[in-house]
């Protein structure tokens, strides 16, 4: 059951919505199902008193503010309370009498009419539809006092738990006072009047967490920001120093034909001005690290920038699992920007899923635990690196890494869902597992054809080579896994990988030992496909499993060209003796 609070000051025109056929012809049968006393007119009940609604609508209108003219200029400028309360998708329907007694509960809950107190103010609950109401109450008391209304909004949301338990209903999660501010109906219903997919709070809350991830500096940032096409406006102090921040759309303005500007604390509360320098400061994000993979391979660089960050999002989930809140916290921020930098720089065939991934984790970065004692600095290198190297193309090695940092990142954001289910944060917990589905389904997309060659080259292996690996792989993976259903038959790749690193002059089994031992596996789709990706990235081996042979080939070529011989030919001419080398051999690992 979800409350949705407002405020206003026009009754008149909130009933006259509430009673109308709605914007899309979506209401039907309005009729009131709860009042302040109970006997309040109803402009949907044809009782014959009143045959014209507009007449008996004007009384309603009238009882309800008969309070607020009584109290004049002390009657507050917006004097309208407005709540829809609606159940969730799956619960059963509910009848007048239990809306009534749910509408009675949250004005009590909330102060606006405490039960037994005869000067509580007036209120209605109009329902229009099988599946919600909606409270419109007057904000002045019988005694002409304004009512307390500290936190009405968390004092429904409780309300609500507590009448889901009672009555039945879907459980939802609780929030704490942590979550980014919802669209209004009013800027939900413009989105939809002038064809955004979304509200401009929402395009906005994404283009600055975006700007945001992996900024060196605060000038950077809001050079990120101008980038994106979003305007920029600086609030100042007297000494010229800035003190807060202002966004808006281009092309997104109010009645006066002025912009709805947005300041970033109102976009969600680690987007104020503040929040954003003590990210900035606390885990400057430093230069790009050197990769870890070799020279010789010629990655590209939004390659070589994923499989960083491959390593630096396994730590991230070894911290998790430690026992240090502020360590973990720090590193649920840092984790946030590296998807944001993912998402923004991924390939057509997995952005609307990675996009997805980081708007849902977004929720799973705050919580009431304080990032302390942290050192964030490698992730936000990592987002850094990623989003300066520029987008992937989405195939061959890039796609390749791509799949590989996707695959270890569901691991990462579960990881985040246990540590949120251990301190009873719900919806972060919720916001967790909704970022590994995107991801999961992200991955399938990236992973599709570098795994559909590695199979093929599986099982293209001479059938004694084969069995070696298959004995390994019972003999050093966990008995469950092996035990598996279906385990034997997904293995190609698996077998693939380490024949392909026993080529390149490892130990198969050693290294298939250093890869179980990284991290836990119980928590893996698909074992098969997270020890393939870390054998290839400890061992060097290309995140694309045709990279390899493509680049030989494409070299091979170079070299025996004429124009590469003349080339070669100069080079040795023109270079002090002993300085030009075989221009096929690999230069030696770093």
């Amino acid at each position: 059951m979800v409350p949705d609070i407002g405020r206003g000051s026009r009754t008149h025109g909130l009933l006259v919505y509430l009673y109308g056929p709605g914007r899309r012809e979506e209401h039907t049968d309005a009729h009131l199902v709860g009042s302040w006393d109970g006997f309040a007119p109803d402009p949907g009940l044809d009782t014959g008193l009143d045959p014209d609604p507009k007449v008996t609508l004007a009384r309603l209108t009238a009882a309800l503010d008969l309070r607020v003219k009584q109290a004049g200029d002390r009657a507050p400028a917006k004097h309208v309370w407005h709540c829809s309360v609606r159940t969730a998708p799956g619960d059963r329907r509910l009848d007048d009498e239990e809306w009534n007694a749910v509408a009675q509960r949250i004005v009590h809950a909330t102060g606006i009419a405490p039960a037994g107190d005869p000067d509580g103010c007036r209120w209605t609950a109009v329902r229009h539809a099988e599946d919600h109401i909606h409270i419109v109450a007057t904000l002045v008391r019988g005694d002409l006092r304004n009512p307390r209304l500290n936190y009405d909004f968390n004092k429904a949301q409780a309300e609500c738990r507590r009448i889901e338990k009672e009555m039945g209903l879907r459980r939802l999660n609780a929030g704490d006072g942590t979550a980014a501010k919802n669209p209004s109906s009013a800027e939900k219903f413009k989105a939809e009047r002038t064809g955004r997919p979304e509200t401009s709070r929402e395009t906005l809350r994404e283009a600055v967490r975006r700007a945001v991830a992996g900024a060196d500096s605060e000038e950077e940032f809001f050079t990120r920001l101008r980038e994106a096409g979003v305007r920029v406006k600086l609030r100042h102090a007297p000494s010229g120093d800035a003190l807060g921040y202002n966004v808006a759309l281009p092309g997104d303005r109010n009645r006066d034909g002025d912009p709805v500007w947005y300041p970033g604390s109102k976009l969600a509360p680690d987007l104020s001005l503040p929040k954003i320098r003590l990210r900035l400061t606390g885990g400057a994000a430093e230069p790009s690290a050197p990769a870890v993979t070799a020279d010789r391979t010629n990655w590209s660089p939004p390659a070589r920038q994923r499989r960083n960050a491959v390593v630096i999002a396994e730590r991230a989930a070894t911290l998790l699992e430690r026992d240090e809140d502020g360590e973990a916290a720090a590193q649920l921020v840092g984790v946030g920007e590296l998807l944001d930098a993912v998402a923004q720089t991924s390939p057509a065939t997995t952005h609307a899923e990675l996009a997805a991934a980081a708007r849902a984790f977004e929720r799973a970065t705050r919580s009431h635990v304080r990032a302390e004692r942290a050192d964030t600095r490698a992730l936000r290198s990592a987002a850094r690196g990623i989003v300066q190297a520029g987008g992937a193309l989405g195939r061959g090695e890039d796609g390749g890494t791509t799949a590989m940092l996707v695959s270890t990142l569901v691991l990462v954001t579960l990881a985040a869902a246990r540590w949120h289910s251990a301190r009873g944060h719900a919806q972060q917990a919720h916001a967790s597992r909704q970022a590994a589905a995107h991801l999961r389904t992200a991955y399938r997309q990236a992973a599709a054809t570098p795994m559909r060659v590695l199979h093929d080259q599986g099982r293209a292996l001479p059938e004694a080579q084969r069995r070696t690996h298959e004995a390994s792989l019972r003999a050093v993976l966990p008995e469950k896994v092996v035990q598996a259903e279906g385990m034997e038959a997904r293995t190609d790749a698996l077998i693939a990988t380490l024949a392909q690193a026993e080529r390149a002059g490892h130990d198969s089994e050693a290294l298939l030992r250093q890869a179980i031992d990284m991290r836990e596996l119980d928590s893996a789709d698909d074992v098969n496909d997270v020890l393939v990706w870390r054998l290839r990235r400890i061992a060097q081996l290309p995140a694309h499993p045709g990279e390899g042979a493509r680049r030989s080939q494409a070299a091979t070529r170079q070299a025996t060209t004429p124009s590469s011989r003349t080339s070669e030919r100069n080079a040795t001419a023109a270079a002090p003796l002993g300085t030009v080398q075989d221009p096929n051999r690999r230069s030696p690992r770093r």
